[in-house]
């Protein structure tokens, strides 16, 4: 298989607590704890700051994520405890440090063995059949490998301090049967009382030391000496750092204080199978009633202060729910924005919201432009006055909710229930991937280009896009730094205080890309074509540039003038049609369920 036909059919497969799953033991053993399992990343004896340059150290790291699966305990006879379909992901920047262990057995191990990595069943499989929260859900690890199939196993990112060109950005990925690897580790490990095993794994063991021309990145195909080394290096730089002697406790997840029952019937939000699963709001669980109630504030210009503005006029449903070709919205009373206004679809997959990420529910971000002086300028208390003044609405209110009354936390709540309703997935290139449609040879060229590293010491020569946009969401629903300037906006560092988010901002899907220009955080691209200039060699060097570009060369990718153009031409594809005709009228209470 070759070609287009191999990336369809590699394309049909996909889509701070560390996830465990399933630990499953068997012995016969009456006392049993849950344990912790808990990795600590450091840099020599020294902790590591991810994003900062350590004492004495050649590279900032940036990410170091990697799975572990098959983990078992050593008993004192030799013989090993071992798990049935466990699995954990650990990532460092993100605070995953933590996994759990369900059920093991109360005595004394002399040491432990897991794999980094997955075997073949667990590789291959669908990643899309994974409940959403599972460590192989692919929004929980980040790891799986897009369209080329199977996980990655590790990835160690970064920037080389030690090189001459600030550019020289490091993308390690150990993936595959060749480099899956097995991690024993001696300690005497007391679980008579439960407890979290900690375990430390030193980048330095992996990074330091490493010739100064080192490649820049691996792909762990064939004949890759260099994901050989990183491979045998890995093995090594793990340790045991002992048992702490505290019980796991699952977390508590409880319902907001004074949340009202649901009422009405259960809306049947329809979702492809190659999308990943996802966990609705358990206290606001759409209703068909609730969603019409939020389809019809999002067009109610009673929100702003002037009653002349609404959700729906900087977010066109004509326009994927953008403002149609405007670089910044204009509030209402006319005061021009700050940021491009975003598409709204997809969102049930998203856990941070704006393109810093500030607001962490859905619920709460679509309050904020209501308020915002720049935008709608309504306090929350006006917008709750005068929608209560309507005797219609009040009702439609009260039958959503369960009980009289229009306030600022139901208003919102509304809001969130229509939102998660908009769901992008039957675009050309879905229906290609199905076999219900066929691409173009120039758009089938640029899906290659899309899914190709650039890499000409190998004869790679791709955009080398899907490492941000890889996948059926078409985004790592991350924050990055791409490279805009040399001196970027604060960026996601205003919301987080940490200088390693210096210039990163969310990473957007590119469905219906070509119906949401302007593009970029500030709308100053106008056409894809200047979005593919700008990463073919417009790409500007800073500290916290993603290192998925800055292992790229100075002089850019070199992509021709014929390549740009299948790039464009396969962006095209991701138009979804529901999202790119009129928009429909706000609907009536009798909003049939789909």
């Amino acid at each position: 298989m070759s070609g287009i036909n191999r990336y369809l059919r590699l394309l049909a497969l996909l889509s701070g607590l560390a996830c465990g799953a399933g630990s499953g033991w068997a012995e016969g053993v009456k006392s049993f704890k849950n344990v912790g399992v808990e990795m600590h990343w450091g840099w020599g004896d020294e902790p590591l700051g991810f994003g900062q340059v350590p004492a004495g150290g050649a590279a900032v790291v940036t990410r170091a994520d990697f799975l572990v699966s098959k983990l078992a305990l050593r008993r004192g006879d030799g013989t090993w405890l071992e798990t049935g379909n466990w699995y954990a992901c650990f990532r460092g920047e993100e605070g995953m440090r933590r996994a759990l262990l369900e059920g093991v057995p109360c005595q004394i191990y002399t040491g432990l063995r897991f794999q980094v990595g997955l075997e073949d069943p667990a590789n291959k499989s669908d990643p899309n059949q994974w409940p959403a929260g599972h460590p192989l859900h692919p929004l929980v690890n980040g790891l799986h490998w897009g369209w080329q199939g199977g996980y990655i196993f590790m990835a160690l990112e970064g920037h080389r301090t030690d090189a001459p060109d600030p550019r020289d950005g490091f993308s390690y990925h150990l993936a595959g049967s060749r480099q899956m690897m097995t991690v024993t580790l001696d300690g005497n490990l007391d679980l008579t009382k439960g407890g979290t095993l900690g375990m430390a794994f030193d980048l330095k063991q992996v990074l330091g030391g490493l010739p100064a021309d080192f490649e820049s990145s691996t792909h762990s195909r064939e004949g890759d000496t260099g994901a050989d080394l990183l491979r045998a290096r890995v093995e090594q730089a793990f340790s045991l750092t002992g048992v702490v002697p505290e019980l796991w406790q699952d977390p508590v997840v409880a319902s907001p204080a004074g949340a009202a029952p649901r009422l009405g019937n259960p809306y049947v939000l329809h979702v492809s199978n190659r999308l990943p699963k996802v966990n609705l709001p358990p206290d606001n669980v759409p209703s068909v009633e609730g969603v019409a109630l939020g389809q019809v504030l999002f067009h109610d210009s009673r929100l702003s202060v002037t009653n002349t503005q609404s959700c729906a006029s900087c977010h066109q449903a004509g326009a994927a729910f953008s403002d149609a070709g405007k670089r910044f919205s204009l509030g209402a009373e006319g005061h021009p924005g700050t940021r491009n206004a975003m598409p709204l679809f997809n969102l049930a997959w998203q856990q941070e919201f704006f393109w810093d990420g500030r607001a962490k529910r859905l619920r709460d971000q679509v309050l904020m432009p209501v308020q915002d002086p720049v935008e709608m300028h309504q306090t929350l208390d006006g917008a709750v006055a005068k929608l209560s003044m309507d005797k219609a609405l009040a009702a439609r209110f009260a039958g959503v909710f369960g009980s009289p009354g229009i306030t600022a936390e139901r208003l919102g709540l509304a809001l969130e229930q229509y939102l998660l309703t908009l769901v992008s997935q039957d675009s050309k290139f879905d229906q290609a991937v199905l076999a219900l449609a066929k691409l173009t040879p120039e758009e089938q060229r640029g899906l290659e280009l899309f899914v190709t590293e650039y890499d000409p010491s190998r004869n790679l020569r791709g955009a080398d896009c899907f490492h941000c946009h890889g996948g059926n969401l078409f985004s790592n629903q991350g924050f990055a730094n791409n490279g805009l300037d040399a001196a970027p906006e604060a960026g996601r560092q205003a919301v987080t205080g940490l200088e390693a988010d210096h210039g990163k901002f969310r990473v957007p899907s590119l469905r219906n890309i070509a119906l949401t220009a302007p593009y970029m955080h500030d709308g100053r691209f106008v056409t894809l074509e200047q979005v593919i200039d700008h990463y073919d060699h417009g790409v500007h060097p800073s500290a916290t540039l993603d290192p998925n570009l800055a292992k790229h060369p100075a002089s850019g990718l070199s992509l021709t003038a014929p390549d740009k153009a299948a790039l464009s031409a396969f962006l095209k594809t991701l138009t979804d049609p529901q999202f790119a005709g009129t928009p429909a009228p706000a609907p009536v209470l009798s909003f049939s369920n789909p």
